[in-house]
């Protein structure tokens, strides 16, 4: 074999190797850097369900906030915790089961959005983002609403308007 060959062989096996090496290695670390934010939603979930006010609010960062379905619902942590307050106390809690999710890790933030089925609602869609705190995650903003299908949009964004002008 020439020098010529050797180098020719030498060259494609370098192109192989950094052709392969980080798609073969990339989706196990992504799905790593994912479990522990999976892990946080999944007990935010069980704790709303379970009405655990202590371990539903223990998963928020301290300046976290919650964003519901009405318009009017921007709840900082701290004015959520005396809207819930009340409800968790007598056992109430709300159960959305996540079915489809998808994360994005990027250094110390973390976003997602989820698929819930709700007995009341339907389905439902989350989204938020989570900070890294020390070793563990917390729900810096979650985001609540009702998908729309697009053909029912106009509909929908009429009977919201007819509401907010009295109509409704």
């Amino acid at each position: 074999m020439t020098a010529d060959q050797k180098l020719r062989v030498w060259f494609f096996s370098l192109v192989i190797v950094l052709l392969s090496g980080p798609a073969v290695a990339e989706p196990e670390a992504a799905g790593k850097q994912e479990a522990p934010v999976a892990a946080q939603l999944d007990s935010f979930h069980k704790a709303a369900a379970n009405a655990d006010f202590d371990a539903y609010f223990g998963l928020f960062s301290k300046d976290g906030v919650f964003i519901g379905t009405d318009a009017s619902e921007r709840w900082p942590v701290e004015a959520f915790k005396k809207y819930t307050q009340p409800y968790f106390s007598q056992g109430k809690g709300w159960t959305y089961v996540p079915r489809d999710r998808s994360i994005v890790v990027h250094g110390d933030v973390a976003w997602f959005d989820e698929l819930l089925d709700n007995a009341s609602y339907g389905e439902c869609r989350g989204t938020g983002v989570l900070v890294k705190e020390g070793e563990e995650w917390k729900i810096a903003q979650y985001n609540l609403h009702f998908p729309v299908p697009n053909d029912l949009a106009k509909q929908v964004t009429q009977m919201i308007k007819a509401h907010g002008q009295g109509g409704g």
